[in-house]
């Protein structure tokens, strides 16, 4: 689009130190750099909304073009029910066949089923002659409150 090349740049800055002075300068790019994000913005808005226009074109074509497919199709492959014979309708006990609507019954009720877990056991008291477990003691079955930690011996100082 615009091409600018890295002298030309540097022709503006120069020309824009000498003419707006080094004092203003901050100021003169903050509002040329707020004007430059509101022109972006705008031209984000206007590419986004040609984008969802072209999008739903392309939809409403695609749906065009399958319809068309699909009528063709069931043109060159007929449903089958056209070539089939009628099903009489079932007989009521008079030999009459039935014109009436079907009967209605109460539509069922779902409903989470019940449960019934069972309780929780209470946790059990320790056994009174119950010996602890000393180092070396198989503890991997043992009771957590049963298993004792080893005494740490303190390394003798040289």
């Amino acid at each position: 689009m615009f091409d600018v090349a890295p002298t030309e740049l540097l022709l503006i800055a120069v020309v824009a130190l000498v003419v707006i002075g080094p004092k203003d300068l901050p100021k003169a790019m903050r509002f040329v750099g707020y004007w430059v994000g509101k022109a972006r913005g705008v031209a984000r808005q206007f590419r986004s909304g040609f984008d969802s226009m072209v999008r739903e074109a392309e939809l409403q074509d695609m749906e065009k073009r399958w319809a068309e497919e699909n009528e063709r199709i069931m043109r060159e492959h007929p449903p089958m029910a056209q070539h089939m014979l009628p099903i009489p309708a079932p007989e009521n006990d008079s030999g009459d066949a039935q014109d009436a609507a079907p009967e209605m019954v109460e539509m069922p009720v779902v409903a989470p089923a019940p449960i019934d877990a069972p309780k929780p056991k209470p946790p059990r008291a320790p056994k009174k002659n119950a010996t602890p477990l000393a180092v070396g003691d198989d503890v991997v079955n043992a009771p957590a409150k049963a298993v004792r930690k080893a005494p740490i011996k303190a390394k003798p100082k040289p």
